[in-house]
């Protein structure tokens, strides 16, 4: 008769087990970075990830918005309102119109100031870069309120100085490309600070190289500054596809109304007009979850391009 016996625990064995911490241990020693991020994931919580759960509720219901009256329950019928309603796809292309209309104050005339001003410094620099960054730092109701001062159709300084007679803001033809022209100028200077701090990042040894090469400073631009730059230029690019609605939305809301004849309306005031103006809630919470899947997609796809372009410079 044979009787199995345990083999006796090797000495590595025993070290193994001796230096494995216990599970408590383990969680006392990962928790502290968790720990420091709890409240701003709380906040995150509450101010975001709540209202979003709420609006996506909201989209399913309709309401008017008074305490007073219950919330019916409609189901799609918001969605389908809203995927057959005319109003939206001429507010997409209105937005599509300002994104395309903000990307050069966002991207090229940027570039083309950080390249000109790069070798600036001391001095000159800090007033440069104060000037350039001034006018994000006016409200952009109180901007609106001066712009349509220099706009007045009776006399203004803008048909004073170009000597035309055209009312910018109440015609059709005028009032986008006001929007346009007046949220670049806010956002403009943002954008060349973030371009010209990028381009303090890149080493100088690249270029250096490329002109004991025999590289032009065109060539340098074009092969080797805007491929470094690339990175940059898409978070400058992913800001003005998700943000710009958003940006012109207190110039509409004090200048416009979204007028004349809706030229101004985007998806973003389309949403609020749902809202606060026609007070269908449920309308606007749809028009809201619309806008963040559609939104979010973009997102993700500039993300992803970001990210490739950043791991092909490395």
């Amino acid at each position: 008769m044979f009787v199995e016996v345990a083999a006796p625990p090797r000495p590595m064995d025993k070290a193994i087990k001796a230096a494995r911490p216990s599970l408590p241990r383990a969680i006392r020693r990962a928790a502290p970075p968790y720990l420091y991020l709890a409240p701003a994931l709380i906040l995150l919580g509450i101010w975001v990830y709540r209202p979003l759960a709420q609006t996506a509720q909201l989209s399913f219901y309709s309401w008017n918005l008074l305490p007073t009256t219950p919330m019916e329950p409609v189901g799609l019928d918001n969605y389908r309102r809203m995927m057959d309603s005319p109003e939206l796809g001429d507010a997409l292309w209105r937005t599509l119109e300002v994104i395309l209309g903000l990307l050069p104050f966002s991207i090229v005339i940027p570039v083309v100031v950080g390249l000109l001003t790069r070798r600036l410094g001391g001095r000159s620099r800090a007033v440069y870069q104060a000037l350039v960054f001034s006018p994000m730092l006016v409200a952009p109701v109180a901007g609106a309120a001066v712009w349509g001062w220099l706009l007045d159709p009776r006399g203004g300084v803008v048909d004073r100085a170009t000597g035309t007679s055209v009312n910018w803001l109440q015609e059709s033809g005028y009032a986008q490309v006001a929007i346009i022209m007046i949220t670049g100028w806010h956002v403009l200077g943002f954008a060349v600070l973030v371009v010209a701090a990028a381009l303090s990042g890149i080493n100088g040894d690249y270029a250096d190289a490329a002109a004991l090469d025999g590289a032009s400073r065109g060539q340098i631009t074009r092969w080797i500054t805007l491929p470094l730059l690339s990175p940059t230029l898409v978070f400058l690019t992913l800001m003005t596809v998700l943000l710009s609605a958003q940006w012109t939305f207190p110039l509409i809301d004090s200048l416009t109304q979204g007028g004349p004849a809706d030229s101004t309306t985007n998806v973003y005031y389309l949403l609020w007009d749902y809202g606060f103006r026609s007070y269908d809630a449920g309308m606007g919470a749809a028009a809201g979850m619309l806008l963040f899947v559609g939104f979010g997609l973009v997102a993700a796809a500039l993300v992803w391009l970001s990210e490739r372009l950043a791991f092909h410079d490395n």
